[in-house]
């Protein structure tokens, strides 16, 4: 079945439901993989204007959906990899102009554990030039939009996933993490974000000095249990499966407000985190008011120290296999200008105290969490910017300020190697609002079972945005 057959109010109503629901329909023979991917191709046509996918690889999806077993978990079940995700078959762009369209010839171990499981990429996320900033406004295009109000950003690097799930395009969508590119769409599309730690998935990418520390990949989605299974199977062999149910344990919660760069959060999403932490408290868990275990001015001087090495290094590279004069055209603004402030604020003492504060957080947190099982903070700073806010050709020290502003929760747990996860719990002035939990290395499970248990208590599921399967339904009745 090709998705122009596929009828579209069916393939709305398969979008309202999360990757479980949807394995079930083959599992239980209402459907074949095929049907579920052609499904899911109709709505991502339907939801085209969106800016959600950089690559459609519609034909090919039917192709790998007709080769999977009906006896896999997830057969049919469609996905979206990222942009950045080496994909057989697909370019891998990255979002910038300075890669080509030419398909990959092998995918990483990570895409192999999903297509082992039965999943099927219909095309690929779109991302920012190569995830340097938080919203996805790539020059290369498309511009995404926020399904809940498409004069705003959905966030980024991962923010064609996020939107992608929003609208109900596919039900799991992958992002890759290293200063919040997976928890800053997850709160700014109203999904589910985990974060893994350090080193704990099967390896996603080429060994890079700085990424293979603060850089880590999972699926996005709308549902905690979605989220558990694909951590779950990006890292096999290791043990006991993670459940998404609640937890029995009542847990000590820090609850830290001011950012990592010292300022207090716009009031209404202090006043989400107030809400969440007396959620958090009705169900029996102890909340109480703490602060960081560092520093703040060292870890922030860190963080720009390591982020504008990974664009110098972009900058290195393009330059390097292509020439200068290619490198100054095709690359954005963002990037030479992360690039000329590392080479104008960062020598080798800023490096090496760089590497010296990824070695000590591990430790500093592993002592904070003997006293806290969860850290409790505000996912982003405010509420989604409108587009343009944070475009990567505006003036280099105004988009600095406003990007690092708005992102100044999320990168501390990229820098400490620790587990975060965003839940939707919140939203202010119709756009979503997502709080952070936290937790020590290995710790991921709990960071599930207590969103299982939140997802529970507040309920996310009925929530859909303006641009979404669930209104499209709702407008052809």
């Amino acid at each position: 079945m090709s998705s122009e057959t596929f009828p579209l109010r069916q393939a709305l109503e398969i979008g309202r439901l999360d990757a479980h629901d949807q394995a079930a329909l083959v599992r239980d023979g209402k459907l074949s993989p095929a049907e579920l991917t052609a499904a899911a191709i109709t709505r991502a046509e339907h939801f085209q204007s969106l800016g959600a996918l950089s690559h459609a690889d519609f034909a090919g999806a039917m192709t790998r959906a007709q080769a999977v077993q009906r006896a896999a978990p997830m057969a049919g079940v469609p996905w979206l990899p990222k942009d950045s995700l080496q994909y057989a078959g697909m370019p891998t762009r990255g979002g910038s102009r300075s890669r080509t369209g030419t398909p990959a010839t092998s995918s990483s171990p990570f895409v192999e554990c999903f297509d082992h499981a039965g999943l099927v990429a219909i095309g690929k996320s779109a991302m920012p030039e190569f995830g340097l900033i938080g919203s996805t406004e790539p020059l290369l295009g498309p511009v995404t939009r926020n399904p809940w109000r498409l004069d705003h950003s959905p966030g980024g690097s991962s923010g064609g996933a996020g939107a992608a799930l929003a609208a109900g395009i596919v039900p799991l969508a992958q992002g890759s993490d290293g200063a919040g590119s997976i928890r800053i769409p997850a709160s700014a599309c109203g999904v589910v974000g985990l974060k893994p730690g350090r080193g704990t998935t099967v390896r996603v990418r080429d060994r890079h000095a700085i990424e293979d520390l603060i850089v880590a990949d999972s699926l996005m989605a709308r549902s905690v249990r979605d989220v558990a299974w694909a951590f779950e199977t990006a890292r096999p062999g290791q043990g006991a499966a993670v459940a998404a149910e609640p937890t029995l344990r009542r847990l000590k919660i820090a609850m830290i407000v001011p950012s990592l760069n010292g300022a207090a959060p716009h009031p209404q999403v202090e006043q989400v985190l107030n809400r969440v932490a007396s959620t958090c408290e009705s169900l029996g868990h102890r909340v109480e008011l703490a602060d960081y275990p560092f520093e703040r001015p060292w870890l922030w001087r860190g963080m720009h120290t390591l982020w504008s090495r990974l664009g110098l290094d972009a900058v290195q590279e393009v330059t390097a296999s292509r020439g200068a004069a290619f490198a100054q055209s095709s690359l954005e603004p963002w990037t030479h200008g992360l690039a000329q402030f590392h080479l104008t604020h960062c020598g080798v003492p800023e490096l090496e105290e760089a590497y010296r504060m990824l070695a000590q957080l591990p430790v500093l947190f592993s002592d904070f969490h003997q006293q806290y099982d969860v850290l409790l903070t505000p996912t982003l700073s405010a509420p989604p910017p409108p587009l343009g806010h944070l475009a990567p050709d505006r003036e280099f020290n105004a988009l600095s300020d406003a990007m690092f502003g708005w992102i100044s929760y999320t990168p501390l747990q990229n820098l400490a190697g620790t587990p975060a996860i965003s839940l939707p719990l919140g939203s202010a002035d119709g756009l979503p609002v997502g709080v952070q939990f936290a937790a020590d290395r290995g710790q991921e499970p709990l960071l599930l079972q207590l969103a299982a248990e939140l997802e529970h208590a507040a309920p996310w599921q009925g929530r859909w945005p303006a641009m979404s399967v669930a209104t499209v339904l709702k407008e052809m009745h």
